[in-house]
């Protein structure tokens, strides 16, 4: 029974996202290199936006971690779901999306192990984009949507033990002095008006629901 109820837990676990971004240094966001994502638990014509927010927020939370950093990133306009970033010394980053019932451990496996392949297979990421087909980001959605796929790599992730820390923060403190994400949101290039509009109603929605 145990079994069957840690299955029945693990079918309802979702990754909405996966990009690889290069860190470019300070002043300049990072660069989204890849990206995969699964939208079809929301509406249609709710899928841009979302996806829009995703690598909005993606950008944000790799832009403002240090390298070398693991983080698991609360966003209240997204509730039900953290991003999970992985930012290497080289400056070479990946972040999921995930809902928060997926295994943190499971996630970082998974994102360590796909920048290790990334590199293998494009490794002139520093200056060249890969192609838009680039298919390793697509591929790692797929598999980590059960989290037992990735489970059989943490036996053996010798460098993600239960040692290794891992920072945990609100997408709000985890923002310089002064920042506040409404402005980041309203100036956002990478954000349509219908997606900014989103936002907003996110916010106020969520903002109502904090129990304080």
């Amino acid at each position: 029974k145990r079994r069957r109820r840690e299955k029945a837990d693990r079918s309802k676990m979702k990754v909405l996202s996966i990009a690889v971004l290069k860190v470019q240094g300070d002043g300049v966001e990072p660069m989204v290199l890849s990206q995969a994502s699964d939208l079809s638990s929301f509406g249609f014509f709710e899928r841009r936006s979302v996806g829009e927010m995703l690598t909005f927020f993606s950008k944000t939370v790799v832009g403002r971690v240090k390298v070398g950093s693991r983080i698991t990133v609360d966003q209240e306009e997204m509730k039900e779901y953290q991003v999970h970033a992985f930012i290497r010394a080289d400056g070479l980053a990946a972040t999921a999306t995930a809902d928060r019932e997926y295994p943190v451990r499971a996630a970082f496996t998974m994102l360590t192990e796909l920048l290790d392949e990334f590199v293998e297979k494009w490794p002139e990421w520093q200056t060249r984009l890969p192609p838009a087909d680039f298919p390793i980001v697509q591929q790692a959605l797929i598999k980590c949507q059960n989290p037992a796929n990735v489970d059989k790599l943490v036996k053996i992730q010798s460098d993600l033990d239960d040692t290794t820390t891992v920072l945990h923060k609100t997408i709000d403190n985890l923002l310089e002095r002064g920042e506040k994400l409404d402005n980041l949101v309203e100036r956002s290039d990478d954000l349509s008006k219908q997606s900014k509009m989103f936002y907003k109603q996110a916010r106020k929605t969520n903002s109502c629901c904090v129990i304080c």
